[in-house]
């Protein structure tokens, strides 16, 4: 123990963002491309067209009718509806023993001629799911979400002079401009590091703290979904066909009840049995965070109201609150970007901790462990981003029609994310520094390029975001190519 608390919480916060650092900056950095999760998905389609040129109802429509044909023995359909930020339906479906998830064209309900891509949804299941089986990716994810509360806590307590030194920078000092960058994007951003720290391990609370639910229903989790949902009607396939009832008039009505809002999630059960359900929710209230309070169910046959239910509760309209501050669905495009920015911010954070930690002690031990831990350092905060950049250039390289190339262009991520792990593994961490962050700005500079003209805000954003990480990339080589230079 040390002879202090504030002492105490200094250990604790080094520790503990030691251990956690690099999973959390991962984690991090996919959140906050997390944000732009349908720009993503629109822009790794090119054959899409443009979002005004979409009708969401017909979009659904064409959908349906494509899967009617294609997916007719699956138990259940997932649409998410066309938008704005995304021009088509995304659908999952029950193909065989594995799923199914494509976009479906908004003109013919096909998943072709739209490239197999996970898109953003790659960085958002990323983000919690860490590329592992359920339970595990989670549960990892879980303890992570909470150990970057605990991160921020322990970090404010022990920085007593945390808000002061917010207006200091001192260039050029070696370990202390290191220091001062931590506290400046630390306490930049604050509010909203706690807020996302504290609403995502909130989200993911069931995980660590499974017991009361599991208490209470006794493992009866249709009880548990009736009670989050009551609106949710669950029938058993009849085992007798049914047709599904016209779609149009049953969006007419789902409109209609939902107005001002819109559909975004429609979910039919058993699409080809007599007892076939369709469900609808709600996207939230323009003027409101919280997320699916307003959902309906239809008989599928007959398109006849089975049940609404209107979210009033206070206690689970306090949790869609915390979990729609996570997520954003409300935010317009000023607030996106901000959430960006913070993201980076955090990330920022995250890194220049592990770099004052493995700077500081591998000044005064040379053992193997440390130098392990340094160029680890190196490999991870280096080739993160590196890796993300090549799923975008993955995209535009790889053939369009080549079989499995959603697969391809995840595997390309791990499989350059390991070998810059192993590149740093092998060469000295000022060299590694120099040459992994040379191969960042090569990587977002390729992004930039194969982005093409800038016609669309779309394409503005991508190419504003990559150009500024080239010239922040850029700089950082420069720094650690003339560091380099004054070794030797």
């Amino acid at each position: 123990m040390k002879p202090t608390f504030r002492a105490c919480m200094a250990w604790l916060h080094t520790w503990s963002g030691l251990t956690m650092g690099w999973l959390l900056l991962a984690m991090t950095l996919a959140g906050t491309l997390s944000v732009f999760r349908p720009e993503i998905n629109t822009w790794m389609r090119p054959e899409l067209r443009t979002p005004s040129t979409v009708n969401p109802d017909m979009a659904t429509q064409t959908a349906i009718q494509w899967l009617s044909i294609h997916a007719a023995k699956s138990p259940t359909w997932y649409l998410e509806a066309a938008n704005a930020r995304a021009p088509y339906v995304q659908a999952l479906w029950l193909e065989g023993d594995a799923y199914q998830d494509h976009a479906l064209d908004p003109q013919t309900g096909s998943p072709s001629p739209l490239r197999d891509t996970r898109g953003g949804d790659f960085f958002y299941r990323f983000h919690f799911e860490l590329q592992l089986p359920y339970p595990w990716g989670r549960l990892i994810a879980a303890v992570a979400a909470m150990a970057l509360v605990l991160i921020l806590l322990t970090g404010i307590i022990a920085h007593k002079r945390i808000f002061l030194d917010f207006f200091t920078f001192r260039p050029n000092k070696g370990q202390r401009s290191w220091l001062d960058a931590h506290n400046l994007l630390g306490v930049a951003a604050l509010p909203f590091h706690l807020m996302i720290a504290f609403t995502g391990a909130l989200t993911l609370a069931n995980m660590l703290m499974p017991w009361g639910l599991t208490t209470l229903y006794h493992q009866d989790f249709s009880a548990l979904e009736h009670d989050f949902n009551p609106a949710g009607i669950e029938r058993p396939a009849s085992g007798k066909a049914g047709t599904l009832a016209p779609i149009g008039p049953v969006l007419a009505d789902i409109n209609h009840r939902f107005a001002p809002n819109r559909l975004i999630r429609l979910t039919i059960s058993n699409p080809s049995d007599a007892a076939s359900v369709i469900q609808a929710i709600a996207a939230p209230s323009a003027s409101g965070v919280g997320v699916e309070t307003h959902t309906l169910s239809y008989d599928g046959t007959t398109g006849t109201l089975l049940a609404e239910h209107k979210e009033s509760r206070p206690i689970m309209g306090f949790y869609r609150f915390l979990y729609g501050l996570h997520v954003a669905h409300f935010a317009p495009v000023f607030t996106r970007w901000l959430y960006f920015l913070s993201g980076l911010g955090l990330a920022g954070v995250i890194a220049t901790g592990l770099h004052l930690w493995t700077s500081k002690r591998c000044q005064r031990h040379r053992g193997f462990g440390f130098r392990l831990v340094e160029r680890v350092n190196v490999g991870m905060i280096a080739g993160i981003p590196t890796a993300f950049a090549c799923f975008f250039l993955a995209n535009r390289l790889l053939p369009p029609s080549l079989a499995t190339r959603a697969q391809i262009e995840v595997q390309t991520v791990f499989c350059v994310w390991a070998i810059l792990l192993l590149y740093a593994a092998v060469r000295p961490a000022t060299v590694a520094w120099r040459d992994l962050l040379g191969m960042a700005t090569l990587a977002c500079l390729g992004v930039a390029l194969l982005n093409g003209l800038p016609v669309t805000p779309l394409q503005i954003g991508v190419g504003v975001t990559a150009l500024s990480l080239i010239c922040l990339f850029s700089y950082a080589t420069w720094r650690m190519a003339r560091a380099t230079k004054e070794k030797s």
